[in-house]
């Protein structure tokens, strides 16, 4: 009895992942044309884009009728080759006219990232976590031109952290917020599980220096917390206890929001993500962060003017135009692209992520942007094509 039940469950643990994958392969293609935007790849796995393609994957959106996009290979911007080489293929290289087909052509356009690479990230010359000259990045003429022929042809618009940030010129930056009626504080922020910087490798050693110089050569923090840095160079450290009640930034949704979007009412956020200022007139917050800071650290906020609360997600949808901003870097998740392949693999999502660990990114993809994007798409694909 007892053999004949082990034999019943191995073959229950290899029948269930195939009959998964033979449901995913048998679930038809679905065409969606996107312009993907993505200046920051450092290797050909695409990090900075792979959740979005996992979506696209898994959920059978397609770049023609048969085939799927590649992470390698569909997006424009920065193409990593082997011995330091590379090749440049964003929209600056395109004329005016060719950006009018590509707007007619595409359904969509995503800018995941506009940070760019660095000359010490790619060439290996000196420290990462310094600042260098930069090789390629920020948002340019050509990308604003595209922006604006997608909005005027009603196309969805999704961008995310960093799209206006460093290294984008200020007249681009400006016109993309008066495009889309946002402003971007100058404000950027990210969380760390260990503010000792002997211990801590993680923190970039310009943003150490710059808060030491500020401070007389003085660093005196031990615990975990979150740095804010503008572009001016500044730097605000708010510290659990001292300033935080709860050091992690949290994403809060609303009920309203939960249910349009299936998302959490809280979900952690350990990673970058930008302070941003909307026109509420015009756009809604679907997601707000929140940052728990005592009386201490809400006077600290208030002296620079970073609030505690703002948009995580910021969506305009109507006749005139549909547009989403995400003020984090969402598309960048640790996650395994083979798991795409298998129809109703959210089942299984909590064997994916350890809850246990503070600073992991992968319970964000299953219980966050996953449902999100995968919304987004959908409504857009049933009542716009």
């Amino acid at each position: 009895m007892r053999k004949k039940l082990f034999w019943g469950f191995i073959i229950i643990v290899i029948s269930i992942p195939l009959l998964m994958w033979l449901a995913w392969m048998i679930t038809p293609n679905t065409r969606l044309v996107i312009a993907i935007i993505d200046k920051t790849v450092l290797t050909k796995n695409g990090q900075e884009h792979i959740s979005l393609n996992w979506v696209l994957n898994n959920e059978k959106y397609t770049k023609t009728s048969d085939k799927a996009y590649e992470v390698s290979r569909d997006y424009f911007g920065f193409f990593p080759e082997d011995n330091e080489n590379f090749q440049l293929k964003g929209l600056e290289r395109f004329p005016y006219p060719k950006l009018d087909q590509l707007s007619e052509d595409a359904d969509l356009v995503y800018f995941t990232d506009t940070y760019g690479i660095y000359n010490n990230e790619w060439f290996k010359k000196g420290d990462v976590n310094e600042r260098s000259g930069i090789l390629y990045g920020g948002l340019g003429d050509k990308d604003i031109y595209l922006l604006q022929k997608m909005k005027e042809k009603n196309k969805l618009i999704i961008a995310e952290f960093n799209t206006i940030g460093s290294p984008t010129a200020y007249r681009n930056r400006k016109e993309f917020e008066e495009m889309f009626k946002m402003k971007w504080t100058g404000w950027t922020a990210r969380y760390f599980d260990n503010l000792n910087i002997r211990e801590n490798k993680e923190i970039p050693a310009w943003l150490i220096r710059n808060y030491k110089n500020a401070h007389g050569g003085s660093w005196p923090f031990k615990k975990s917390g979150i740095a804010f840095v503008n572009d001016n160079d500044q730097v605000v450290i708010l510290e659990q206890d001292t300033h935080l009640n709860i050091s992690m930034p949290y994403i809060i949704t609303s009920e309203e929001f939960q249910d349009e979007f299936s998302l959490p009412e809280r979900i952690k956020y350990p990673f970058w993500f930008d302070v941003i200022v909307p026109d509420e007139n015009i756009n809604r917050a679907v997601s707000r962060f929140q940052i728990s800071a005592n009386d201490k650290g809400l006077a600290q906020l208030k002296e620079f003017g970073i609030p505690s609360s703002f948009p995580a997600v910021l969506n305009h949808s109507g006749p005139d135009y549909d547009f989403f901003y995400f003020s984090g870097d969402f598309a960048d998740n640790p996650v395994s692209f083979n798991s795409s392949y298998f129809k109703g693999i959210g089942f299984f999502k909590g064997f994916f992520y350890d809850k246990r660990s503070v600073i992991e990114r992968r319970s964000f993809f299953w219980n966050y942007y996953r449902p999100l994007l995968t919304t987004i798409l959908d409504e857009y694909y049933n009542e716009k094509m």
